[in-house]
């Protein structure tokens, strides 16, 4: 079902160019939206306020409710949908309600309240042009700020003239036709309802931020206002709004302000002189429980900006409608699996590629991967493997035996290689290769090779984790790594008990196999004494700083193992850090040769979850390359591991683009520091015989190396 969605919004051009350029325009937009503005403070800020509500949400609700029933409004405060449903039908059906207008609200989307209230003869219509858009084309929005950002003017064009009358596809035509449409919804309504931005339990406040004033109207208008809030809405005092207020605008839309911030403190006054009846209706849906889960309750800082679609690459390719239900993208599959159950994630949850792109802008510093990964190992555990998994996986368990299929495949793969290249495979998997090359097994993998490369006695020593890879695919940038750290009088030392960093398993959940790797990995990596413990990968490199000790802490192994995991941690360097620095202190130089123009490509675990961006690029200038930077270096190649191979079709659609830009850059060689991007970016080069090289910078390095 996923795969035939996938395959159905790849074919929709409209959706991939209209979701690309508004892409390309937010990350313009966002920066200078935040010029003068230390956004890393104001998030941090957001964080504080909404983790404290997280601590102490029964108390805030309690505190909010007898500030908002001081203040003239009836609260109801509710864990169940089905009860908001009934409260709101009783109240219509109380007071004769024939029609209702509602502003935007995810809330309302989130329990269905328009399906329930039609099915009860009650009219409804969404005021919101985007939500009103996507009501009358019979769909649910693909976008939690901009509902209907999938449909051109010319689709929007054809559901007015269909549902309404006939309109051109005209935008302002279409807007003027839009007001004059909904005025009239609003002056004949007998109920408005809203949802809240925030919601200040110290004074009972509600604020709205809007574009269009249709939220104003709603209030203003009808007889009785009813305001569906969700808990994680709400904030301990009235000054916890400022970080908010200057953070949702500039992430959301990347506007300065929106049009409109209302304050919603009492009931309205109707314009007959009477006083409207003010509803506010506090929404837990599991956001209580998701508060006292260890690994979850930063979700509650979420703000609802969808910064997070804004800038991942899956979502502008597929949109909301594949990638999403009533809440889209990373976030919306963490939301789906608390409000609708961890099932109901579990086609949605593999779409995340992983890159990160989200946690960088995300200004309620959610991990959404982090959280996505949880999803993962969760539903495995509730779900357990099936046969083809545990098979996999009890492979990649046994470094003998895992180790003793790669050789066997490097021989039989003769009949499909060519010029090291894997073009074209049968059947099922011929899928894999059509969009990209795959890389031939090397017939001597590196840890073959490494004992008889020549090296000088030196006191100071590195560890080399090679990595699947650089072991068995790439081993000349193991030999590259070599080369350079001799020249710098480092000797290496690789231990060859080393095996998989578990990423696979670690990125599917499979958590007893990863954490297996990393106690694997630690006692081989720890049996010889060195300087450094060294990574060519980074994806490996945060594997063997970061993950190997939360894996154990998770799988309850000793606290033995666990310190030795901190130990290692402490002296994981990745080689494109080492090497710079060693450059830097003169220990590697390189010989005078002709300028060469390159472009780098930013893997994803290096620039953001190690925070390496220059490093690699100081020492590639140094050696006398010239440097073009490419059109978004720093966004996934769409490798993403194993998630080429689950979902080629969007692997290969985000590999596109990158190979276009770096075509556009007019440079014949293309560096990196991940033999997985270099798997990626080279199959593809390959697969569109192209005239670029594509190199770990580690190769290009050393070929520049001086002479003895």
């Amino acid at each position: 079902m996923i795969k035939e969605e996938i395959k159905k919004a790849l074919q929709n051009a409209n959706l991939s160019e209209a979701l690309t350029r508004f892409s390309e325009a937010y990350a313009v937009s966002r920066r200078k939206a935040y010029e003068g503005l230390d956004f890393e403070e104001i998030r941090d800020k957001i964080a504080s306020v909404k983790a404290y509500v997280a601590e102490h949400l029964d108390d805030v609700v309690q505190t909010f409710i007898k500030s908002a029933k001081a203040n003239g409004a009836k609260v109801f405060y509710t864990k169940n949908p089905d009860e908001v449903r009934k409260y709101i039908i009783d109240l219509a059906k109380k007071n004769n309600v024939k029609s209702i207008v509602k502003s935007k609200s995810m809330a309302t989307e989130e329990i269905h309240l328009n399906k329930y209230l039609k099915e009860e003869g009650i009219e409804v219509n969404e005021t919101d042009l985007g939500e009103w858009i996507i009501q009358l084309a019979g769909q649910r929005p693909s976008h939690m700020v901009l509902p209907a950002i999938h449909l051109t003017r010319y689709d929007v064009s054809d559901v007015f003239t269909k549902k309404v009358e006939p309109i051109e596809p005209d935008i302002a035509q279409m807007v003027k036709f839009a007001r004059k449409h909904l005025r009239r919804k609003f002056l004949a309504a007998d109920m408005g309802i809203t949802g809240a931005n925030i919601a200040i339990a110290e004074t009972g406040t509600l604020v709205l931020f809007t574009n269009e004033g249709n939220a104003r109207l709603t209030m203003a208008l009808p007889k009785i206002h009813v305001a569906v809030v969700g808990v994680e809405k709400l904030v301990a005092k009235f000054e916890d709004i400022f970080p908010i207020i200057r953070a949702l605008p500039r992430s959301a839309t990347a506007q300065l302000i929106t049009s409109y911030i209302s304050f919603v403190n009492k009931p309205y006054i109707h314009i007959d002189g009477s006083q409207k009846e003010f509803h506010i209706i506090l929404l837990d849906n599991n956001r209580s429980s998701i508060a006292r889960d260890p690994v979850f309750k930063q979700t509650i800082q979420c703000i609802r900006c969808a910064s997070c679609l804004n800038v991942c690459p899956v979502f502008r390719l597929i949109g909301g409608h594949v990638f999403g239900k009533v809440y889209t993208g990373g976030i919306g599959t963490i939301l789906t699996a608390w409000t609708e159950g961890l099932k109901a994630s579990k086609d949605i949850q593999g779409l995340c590629i992983q890159c990160g792109n989200c946690v960088k802008v995300c200004p309620g510093k959610i991990d959404i991967p982090e959280l996505i990964l949880e999803i993962r190992k969760r539903l495995a555990k509730e779900e357990g493997l099936n046969f083809k998994t545990k098979a996999i996986y009890s492979v990649v368990n046994n470094r003998k035996l895992f180790h003793s299929l790669l050789r066997t495949a490097s021989k039989l793969q003769k009949p499909f290689e060519k010029s090291g290249f894997i073009r074209h495979l049968p059947f099922f998997l011929s899928e894999l290769t059509e969009k990209r090359s795959l890389p031939a097994i090397a017939e001597i993998p590196f840890r073959d090779r490494f004992n008889k490369i020549e090296q000088p006695k030196s006191d100071k020593k590195a560890i080399f984790f090679a990595g699947c890879l650089i072991d068995f695919a790439y081993p000349e940038i193991g030999e590259a790594l070599i080369k350079l750290l001799n020249r710098a009088g480092i000797e290496v030392i690789f231990p060859e008990e080393q095996t998989c960093c578990g990423a696979p398993a670690r990125y599917s959940g499979v958590m007893e196999v990863a954490a297996n790797n990393s106690k694997q990995n630690i006692e081989a990596l720890l049996s010889k004494e060195a300087d450094y413990i060294i990574s060519a990968c980074p994806t490996c490199t945060v594997a063997l700083k970061k993950q190997f000790i939360k894996d154990l802490k998770e799988q309850n192994y000793s606290i033995e193992i666990i310190k030795k995991a901190e130990k290692l941690s402490e002296k994981v360097k990745d080689t494109s850090e080492l090497i710079n620095r060693l450059i830097k202190e003169g220990k590697i130089k390189f010989k005078t040769a002709p300028e060469l123009s390159y472009t780098y490509h930013d893997p994803c675990h290096l620039i953001r979850t190690l925070g390496i961006y220059k490093e690699p690029r100081e020492s590639l200038t140094t050696s006398g390359m010239k440097l073009i930077e490419m059109f978004e270096s720093d966004t996934c190649c769409g490798m993403g591991g194993s998630y080429s191979l689950k979902f080629p079709e969007i692997s290969g659609t985000i590999l596109k683009r990158k190979l276009e830009n770096i075509k556009k850059t007019e440079t014949n060689l293309v560096c990196t520091d991940c033999p997985g991007c270099v798997m990626q970016i080279r199959g593809g080069v390959d697969k569109e015989r192209l005239s670029i090289q594509v190199k770990h910078s580690l190769e290009v390095l050393a070929d520049r190396l001086k002479e003895d």
